[in-house]
């Protein structure tokens, strides 16, 4: 039954090493198995927030996620379980060969070792075949990505009970209780630019976040309803993304499924999941479109797209 689903999130966390990339493959003592980080969501947890724990409670380095990988479904102990994986860098940069957070691992009762590979090394070490796929599918695809987040604001109440001006309408409590769950979720990927449509909920909205990335939220009038149209805002939004450093965008409904739409287009080619068709996002939920990136930091395609919300 449904209700009996173990969720679990895991991460194949990969730097460059002498001989190309390596991946961090840990050993359980319980199971005296050799597998990729994982574990399952503590209740109510939302597993953007279940992957960035537990890889740090069993490597020590805190991961940078980049393109969705493939979940793994399996029956464990008499009772369905999906395990949701994502490719992961190291947050503060590559970990290499003697530096970096590698020194941060600490054996303990649930993982004793950690071991960096190259692939067709570490597909000798794994115990299940399950993961040895889970390993094609990391190589087969785009090491090098980056993100660029699409956010519709969080809830503000109804503009019709809102007497003043509309760009000043404020967040609702719940909509604050959001903003305050996101900044968690956004923490997840890569540290980028805050930038904001100019109006409170939308601003409102991404400074939990930009408070702990120790950032600022800077806003853009592309992004503002009323200010902007959609054209305004695909051309903005296509400048953001040939820029190298990546950036969340937290704008309105109206105006977030022509930001994602410009994302694919510009790139001429559809996501691993074949959506290009444009998200009709809730209030306080967010698109990432993770592009591949070149050695000097060009954007070379569109790898993945995937949705989030807060608490769901």
């Amino acid at each position: 039954m449904a209700g009996d689903l173990i969720r679990a999130a895991g991460a194949v966390l990969w730097r460059e090493g002498a001989a190309g990339a390596e991946v961090a493959l840990i050993h359980r003592p319980k199971y005296d198995d050799w597998t990729f980080p994982k574990g399952k969501l503590d209740k109510g947890e939302h597993v953007l927030r279940a992957v960035v724990r537990e890889v740090m409670e069993e490597t020590g380095i805190t991961p940078r996620l980049g393109r969705p990988l493939p979940s793994q479904s399996y029956v464990a102990d008499g009772r369905p379980k999906r395990v949701d994986y994502w490719a992961a860098t190291a947050r503060d940069g590559q970990v290499g060969p003697g530096r970096g957070q590698e020194d941060e691992f600490v054996p303990g009762d649930e993982v004793d070792r950690l071991e960096w590979l190259v692939p067709t090394e570490a597909e000798r070490w794994l115990s299940y075949q399950r993961d040895v796929e889970l390993l094609h599918a990391f190589t087969a695809g785009p090491l090098l990505t980056s993100a660029f987040i699409v956010l519709r604001h969080a809830s503000a109440g109804a503009r019709g009970d809102w007497a003043d001006l509309d760009a000043l309408r404020p967040l609702d409590a719940q909509g604050r209780a959001d903003a305050r769950e996101l900044a968690h979720l956004l923490f997840a990927y890569e540290p980028v630019r805050s930038l904001s449509s100019a109006t409170a909920r939308c601003v409102d909205t991404l400074l939990p976040y930009a408070l702990l990335e120790r950032t600022s939220v800077t806003t853009d009038l592309a992004f503002t309803i009323d200010e902007s149209d959609l054209d305004q805002a695909r051309a903005r939004i296509a400048e953001l993304a040939a820029e190298p450093v990546r950036a969340v965008v937290c704008t309105h409904g109206e105006i977030a499924p022509a930001l994602f739409s410009e994302l694919c287009a510009a790139y001429d080619r559809r996501p691993a999941d074949g959506s290009t068709k444009p998200p009709s996002l809730r209030k306080g939920d967010f698109c990432v479109v993770h592009l591949t990136t070149g050695a000097a930091g060009a954007v070379t395609g569109l790898a993945a797209v995937e949705r989030h919300a807060p608490g769901r």
